[in-house]
């Protein structure tokens, strides 16, 4: 396959940590990164490490003014859409300035790079220059529920012809995105959903384990997470996996206080512990004909405070055999793969996957349960 050029929505952890993996990756090139302050494009390719130097520390979570809370990397665009939530999930004023952001050099993000410049249109100036990129990975999995299908509806809009990628995390936002699939793929675009870890990879191991049987009964994902790059890093993160614990939901959690977030995660020694979350493994496999998404139960252990994993991430998928018996077939990742090698590696592997269906025509939306991705 021909060389990849690629563009990034979102300078945070995961956009940070997408641009620094792609280094490791043939044929893939970024030549496009936006976060909320600037854009930096360069069409023979980005330098890399001078770009995740000037965006370290390019996340935070403290409040704006008022009451809105920051993440540091959301992309903000004027207009009728124009208004992004924070990768906490909560409504931010795109005029609005931001308190406790962790900056390098004289701005925050990448308009302290080189390479940037400041902009008020972060996504349209991306979408500008779209004729010259092949795929977009849009690296903001804590936005607004329905931020990015409305992503996807303005990249078709402008009739762009290639692949999006994202790494959500949310069951109903995939409704939202089959709502578009007529206008993505009468645009010509490839929408690659969920195509992280989880779901991601382990939807697709799922899918996998489960040809073994007639019938799967269940499916259930228990992950393990050390945050290897830290806490500061990965705050929104945090924040959207703290709406899956007893008690609290994605409202609660927007509306938290830096200050009330730690004092729970103090509360719980560092260790947070999540049952039947509303991850989109259960409907990914469901659209797949694996298994109905009720028998899908997501789960997980992060530990803020350590890069070892707390327990080790299984995907195990029981059924009945051809034979009447029943199983359990299990896919064990080994301990010392990082949140980010599960990820970043897998995110660029379907976004390649993503381009080569493009090259051969297929348009609209898939799940990672439908493409194996490329290396």
């Amino acid at each position: 396959m021909d060389d990849v050029r690629f563009a990034v929505l979102g300078t945070g952890g995961i956009g940070r940590r997408t641009l620094d993996v792609s280094q490791y990756k043939d044929g893939l090139t970024p030549v496009a990164a936006c976060d909320r302050n600037g854009v930096a494009v360069d069409h023979e390719g980005l330098d890399v490490p001078e770009l995740l130097e000037a965006t370290e520390g390019n996340i935070a979570s403290g409040p704006r003014s008022g009451s809105k809370e920051s993440s540091g990397d959301e992309p903000r665009d004027s207009g009728p859409e124009g208004d992004v939530a924070t990768d906490g999930g909560a409504k931010a004023d795109a005029g609005t300035a931001t308190e406790g952001v962790k900056q390098h050099g004289e701005e925050a993000g990448i308009v302290a790079s080189e390479q940037g410049r400041p902009t008020e249109t972060p996504i349209d100036d991306i979408i500008a220059e779209s004729d010259d990129i092949d795929a977009v990975l849009v690296a903001l999995p804590n936005l607004e529920h329905d931020f990015i299908p409305r992503v996807a509806k303005r990249f078709a809009e402008a009739e762009y012809e290639g692949v999006l990628v994202d790494v959500l995390k949310r069951s109903r936002v995939i409704g939202m995105l089959d709502d578009r699939e007529a206008l993505l793929k009468e645009s010509g675009i490839t929408f690659v959903c969920g195509a992280g870890a989880t779901p991601g990879f382990l939807t697709g191991a799922a899918a996998l384990a489960a040809q073994s049987f007639v019938e799967v009964e269940e499916v259930e994902i228990w992950w393990g997470v050390g945050l290897k790059s830290g806490y500061e890093d990965n705050r929104g993160t945090v924040r959207e996996d703290i709406a899956h614990l007893d008690g609290y939901d994605i409202e609660t959690a927007r509306e938290m206080s830096e200050a009330e977030i730690e004092a729970l995660i103090d509360e719980h020694d560092g260790v947070l512990e999540f049952h039947d979350m509303e991850h989109a493994d259960d409907v990914l496999l469901e659209r797949a004909g694996i298994c109905d998404a009720d028998d899908v139960h997501v789960g997980g252990i992060l530990d803020v405070r350590s890069d070892e994993k707390p327990t080790t991430t299984t995907v195990s998928v029981t059924g009945t055999t051809f034979d009447g018996e029943t199983g359990t077939n299990t896919f064990e990742l080994d301990d010392a793969t990082s949140m980010e090698a599960n990820v970043n590696g897998p995110a660029l592997g379907y976004l390649a996957a993503g381009v080569r269906n493009n090259r051969a025509g297929h348009y609209g939306v898939f799940g990672p349960a439908d493409l194996m991705p490329g290396f």
